[in-house]
């Protein structure tokens, strides 16, 4: 019976043993593939200092917490008191200490390493806070409040507040482990009669207390210079950054007097070395306490009481004049100041207006967030092919030699069109898509010869791509929807593409980890939990695996101290397709700098999970593209360029990691003539210009003037309307630029507010310059003229039309363009359904200065026909001859004029109750308008003409 008892053992010890490796090769497993894959990308310092720093901080603070937990439990076992002196209490307490006695050093071990794992673990997660503190470079730039350098703010003060953080939790661990073993020897008692703590106890103890209290000091000292970068809410201004009033006033002298009594209370714990008796420290401690209510709560809430609000306005101002000028420099918009502008334009200077009209900007017609589906019907060629579902807006050089704006975008692999799915189609036969396909952004096809009329006039298609882009690699490896890995380069061939039968290809590039080693292989093996990887035949000599695909991915993989903007966006550039990726460097810690949430300030009616910075949602105080990055479509290959050359964050993070970044004049000419102002950038920008475009402390207060990003007139959903990259000339310009472009309305009001534009060509020597025109007169904002275009007749007919066809309509984009004192509202009008189910260019709307708009069926009729409109005086009254009833004169006299007021009282009456409905109804607010403009008319008719029966 005895030898199999052993033979268990032995199993099962085998069995725990290979458990054990098991474990063991998964977390290798993890550690391996993420060298692998860095070393593949040549970023493989990124993951060493990124390691070491992790791991030196796990150590530091995991043996610090330990040698602190550890040191108080053995000098609370050293000072117990002798058995004899034990209470009966203390005495019941016997089979403990029995229990423990045998194992005293291992329980000591045990209890300072879990303290001590747990600890290093947390501070981990501190690598980028230390990081930036070593490596910190001053900003040149001082708060208003104590002079310090911004700095020290975002640098430095995180990283105290680490440390203080971490020296309370050590102090109260201490605290607690001291305690418990100093009852369980006899050091305290609870309910014994007598003393509650031996000398040494309450000597011990106090020390403790007395270095809590002395970090609660240093906690209070900090906390003076933390009021710079405090949150807060404002009602003035809703969400708050820095110092008020009541901080500077009343905060700020509590801070410093709690400090001073805080090392008073703890010196008053020290001294019970000396003096055995709590009595003092207990008083101190209570005093302490007293104060931080008193003194750190009531006071303050007195000075705002009866101080701030009566006088709010003037107390603030000077502390609201602070927060404008650090909001405006910390997010890159000191110098956009509002510029007046009419927005009507005089209408006696149609003709010139329509001279101008054309030369304006290039109208965009082609909207990219529309012709997706256009492109996917007629350039997919194969189900496996995709297009992202909003296209991107680029520049490319035309016939003329002159760049124009082009709609571009990839044909990717969709893997959810393959016919037959398997493990070997899905990883090894369909591994990548193929080419780029362009349109001209300016205009559709009109010729029936050369295509459906309405369709995207291509200037690069077909499966080989040809066209204007010329010769370039056109296999895309990595993209933005290329999420699942491929094994490619060994015995396996690929599909490269399918025309008149298969072309086959093998991966010649150098990206991706080979597989030839076993170790290789099982490591990605566990890794994936694709057991296949280690022993299919697919996989041999040459095969190399290719993962994080995106974009997007890639950077934050190489780049992990960056925020990435949302819409990594294709070019072609010296023969290859290159991912251009803009990416941000952020900080939390600028003093006075109002907060924002990328997360939700980056949202628009456009925004998915590829088009958004999803995933920070923390609050930043600065902002900067300090980085361009690319990631080359077929090779993998990521570069880092740096292209804010000033910014201190960016100089601090490539300390941290010499090497990754490349210098701004290593931008190939070709590659900087795609770069363009990132739209995650603007966005923010523009949420922060519709309070901080005012810079006058007293109307910033009001928010009498406050603007809001209106709500996208084209979608149904509520969502704020996306920027537009548009060639346009601003007023004073004489040439067309690249610009981002958005507008405004005033808060809580449909009507045009503001119109902000900049620069976007990286190679204008105005780059990032923003533009804010400031709408003086009463014009139409985006909603305005949506509704009013939804009621015009032409439009409705063509509804009509259109259904009977079983086909919808649809908007484009709704371009806003300056032109001669006005604003020219520009929307491209698609039919989709009936035998083309893709979207197809049939009318152009346009308005121009609050004029209604025109339907028309190409830009040339409508601008004409906009212009027409525009008459200087009007035209002269004809009576009609005896007898002509094709139009009967307006009802006149005192009844014809009360029912036009009627009508018009109920004509705004609906405006009113359109507007305040939630979400607004445009429609009927367009409707109402319409009617309120007639009922006027006839009110005036009848005002000037006498009635019947007055009249001599």
């Amino acid at each position: 019976m005895g030898r199999p008892s052993r033979r268990v053992r032995t199993l099962l010890m085998t069995l725990g043993v290979l458990a054990v490796l098991a474990m063991a090769f998964v977390m290798f497993a993890g550690f391996w593939t993420d060298w692998l894959w860095y070393r593949s990308v040549k970023y493989s310092s990124v993951f060493t200092t990124t390691l070491w720093t992790k791991v030196g901080l796990f150590a530091v603070f995991g043996l610090l917490m330990a040698a602190a937990v550890g040191v108080n439990i053995w000098l609370a076992h050293r000072l117990r008191p002798p058995l004899s002196a034990m209470s009966l209490e203390q005495q019941s307490l016997d089979r403990y200490r029995m229990g423990i006695a045998p194992y005293k050093k291992w329980v000591l071990l045990a209890i300072t390493a879990l303290v001590g794992l747990i600890a290093g673990a947390s501070a981990t997660g501190q690598w980028r806070t230390w990081l930036m503190w070593v490596n910190g470079v001053s900003f040149g730039q001082k708060d208003p409040q104590f002079g310090m350098d911004v700095s020290f703010y975002a640098f430095d003060l995180p990283w105290y507040r680490f440390l203080l953080g971490f020296g309370f939790a050590a102090a109260v661990l201490s605290l607690i482990a001291a305690a418990l073993t100093h009852y369980l020897y006899g050091g305290l008692r609870i309910t014994s009669p007598g003393a509650r703590a031996t000398g040494a106890a309450t000597g011990h103890l106090s020390v403790l207390l007395g270095v809590f209290v002395s970090l609660k000091a240093v906690a209070y000292w900090l906390d003076r210079y933390g009021l710079a970068v405090k949150s807060s809410d404002f009602k003035a201004t809703g969400n708050w950054t820095g110092l008020r009033y009541v901080d500077a006033n009343a905060y700020l002298p509590a801070k410093t007097i709690l400090f001073c009594i805080a090392v008073i209370c703890a010196l008053l714990f020290f001294a019970t070395l000396w003096r055995r008796t709590w009595q003092l420290p207990v008083i101190g401690f209570g005093l302490m306490v007293l104060s931080a209510i008193l003194i750190g709560g009531l006071y303050p809430a007195i000075v705002q009481k009866f101080q701030v609000q009566p006088n709010e306005q003037a107390k603030e101002s000077p502390y609201i004049k602070k927060n404008i000028e650090a909001t405006r420099l910390a997010y890159g918009i000191e110098s956009a100041k509002p510029e007046d502008y009419s927005g009507k334009g005089d209408p006696k200077r149609k003709a010139q207006q329509r001279d101008a009209a054309p030369t304006a900007a290039s109208y965009r017609l082609v909207d990219s967030n529309v012709v997706s589906p256009a492109f996917q019907q007629l350039q997919q060629e194969r189900k496996y092919y995709q297009f992202p579902a909003t296209l991107d807006v680029d520049r490319y050089n035309g016939p003329d030699g002159k760049p124009q704006d082009t709609v571009i975008g990839l044909r990717e692999l969709n893997i959810k069109g393959i016919q037959k799915r398997n493990w070997i189609n899905d990883h090894f036969t369909y591994t990548h898509g193929y080419g780029a396909i362009a349109a001209k952004g300016t205009n559709t096809i009109t010729d029936p010869d050369k295509g459906t009329v309405g369709s995207p006039d291509f200037t690069e298609s077909g499966l080989p791509t040809s066209g204007q882009l010329g010769k370039y690699e056109q296999r895309i490896y990595y993209g933005e929807k290329t999420e699942q890995y491929s094994i490619v380069g060994g015995p396996q061939k690929e599909l490269d593409y399918e025309k008149n039968g298969e072309e086959t290809t093998s991966y010649k590039g150098k990206s991706g980890v080979n597989l030839s080693n076993p170790l290789n292989r099982a490591a990605y093996a566990v890794a994936f939990s694709e057991p296949q990887i280690l022993y299919s035949g697919a996989v041999g000599e040459g095969s190399r695996i290719l993962y994080n695909r995106t974009p997007k991915e890639r950077v934050e993989a190489v780049a992990p101290w960056l925020t990435i903007d949302g819409d990594a966006y294709p070019a072609v550039v010296d023969g290859r397709i290159q991912w251009i990726v803009d990416a941000y460097t952020t900080t939390n810690g600028y003093p006075y700098a109002s907060r924002t949430t990328l997360g939700d300030t980056t949202a628009d009616s456009l925004t998915t999970n590829q088009r958004a910075v999803v995933a920070q949602q923390n609050q930043v105080n600065y902002i900067r593209n300090s980085v361009k990055a690319t990631v080359d479509a077929y090779d993998g290959t990521v570069n880092l360029y740096q292209w804010d050359t000033k910014d201190p964050v960016l100089k601090t993070w490539m300390k941290a990691f010499p090497g990754t970044v490349k210098a701004k004049d290593k931008i190939s000419p070709e590659l900087k003539a795609h770069l363009r102002y990132p739209q995650d950038m603007f966005k923010v920008q523009r949420e922060l210009l519709t309070r901080y475009h005012v810079t006058e402390p007293e109307q910033f207060y009001s928010g009498s003037d406050a603007w809001q990003v209106p709500d996208d007139p084209t979608n149904k959903d509520t969502s704020a309307v996306p920027p537009y990259y548009l060639s346009l000339k601003m007023p004073g310009d004489t040439a067309q630029k690249f610009s981002l472009t958005t507008t405004f309305t005033p808060a809580g009001r449909p009507n045009l507010g503001a119109f902000m534009a900049v620069d976007a060509d990286a190679n204008s020597d105005k780059y990032g310059t923003i533009r804010l025109l400031r709408v003086t007169e009463t014009v139409q904002g985006p909603q305005q003229v949506q509704s009013e275009l939804n009621g015009v007749p032409e439009v409705a007919t063509f509804v009509r039309d259109l259904r009977g066809t079983d086909s919808d309509i649809e908007y484009g984009n709704l371009l806003t363009v300056p032109l001669d004192g006005g604003f020219l509202y520009i929307e491209p009008v698609y039919a989709r359904g009936g035998s083309a189910n893709y979207p197809l260019l049939k009318k152009i709307a346009v308005a121009y200065g609050g004029g209604k708009p025109v339907f028309k069926d190409s830009l040339t009729e409508a601008l004409n026909a906009v212009f027409e409109q525009n008459v200087a005086e009007p035209p002269p009254v004809t009576t009609p001859p005896p007898g002509d009833t094709t139009k009967p004169p307006p009802a006149t006299g005192d009844a014809a004029l009360k029912a036009a007021i009627a009508d018009a009282q109920k004509a705004y009456d609906d405006a009113e109750a359109a507007l305040d409905k939630k979400p607004t109804d445009w429609e009927a607010y367009g409707r109402a308008q319409s009617a309120l403009q007639d009922a006027l008319e006839r009110a005036a008719a009848a005002q000037a003409k006498p009635s019947p029966a007055t009249s001599p």
